[in-house]
């Protein structure tokens, strides 16, 4: 998979590209990454990338011809078609049905807005998935850009070495994951289920089913 992140801070990225399970589907040449700075294609000498509103009201709007030259320079880079992802607060909600949605993408450009948003036309010109991590608002799309990026490429077939534990996780069947443990079995007070210690994987398999159920009606409220 290609992932293209046009950001105004590309150097934000450097540290989540190269950790954990992201680095390893570099490593394994599953993933590749493109950091393009849209302040590059600016064409004064401040490098200006927002302005006014019209209509007056509170802080910077980011103009959209940047933002187009941006989007077009990046996508020429690559005979790849690319999916475009607009990271906004007004998008639909990042779920690991949408994240698993954009794994099996070839290409997937991200673009990260600042100040106090977007120009209009950029949504209406490049016509962009809109996607948002929560209803909060966050000073840029570089965070909600690496949560999609870890949620996705965690997804992408061969990037885990246990492919089953992704079926095992939580929302993968729609319900949170059942709880863990491990060594010690007794811990202050606190015993590992005897279940657990059965060797009877049926007997393990109910309890499992029925505590992420369990714990999916306490957490979400969902009938199950």
């Amino acid at each position: 998979m290609e992932i293209d992140v046009l950001t105004l801070f590309p150097e934000m990225f450097a540290p989540v590209l190269a950790t954990s399970i992201v680095k390893i589907a570099q490593e394994k040449h599953l993933a590749s990454f493109r950091l393009v700075n849209i302040r590059d294609f600016t064409g004064d000498r401040h490098r200006t990338v927002d302005d006014r509103p019209f209509g007056g009201g509170p802080g910077m709007v980011m103009k959209p011809e940047p933002v187009f030259d941006a989007v077009e320079h990046t996508e020429a880079l690559s005979e790849t078609p690319a999916t475009r992802v607009l990271l906004t607060p007004q998008g639909e909600r990042l779920t690991q049905a949408l994240a698993k949605e954009f794994a099996d993408e070839p290409r997937l450009l991200l673009i990260c807005g600042h100040y106090e948003g977007f120009d209009e036309r950029i949504r209406l010109g490049l016509k962009p998935r809109e996607v948002s991590i929560g209803d909060y608002v966050l000073t840029g799309g570089e965070l909600p850009a690496m949560v999609l990026i870890d949620a996705v490429v965690r997804l992408i077939p061969g990037v885990l070495g246990a492919e089953d534990s992704l079926s095992e996780e939580s929302f993968s069947k729609g319900l949170l994951e059942y709880p863990h443990y491990t060594r010690p079995r007794a811990y202050r007070g606190m015993d590992v289920p005897e279940v657990l210690l059965s060797g009877n994987h049926e007997e393990i398999r109910r309890w499992r089913e029925q505590e992420a159920k369990k714990r999916t009606d306490e957490r979400r409220g969902l009938e199950n």
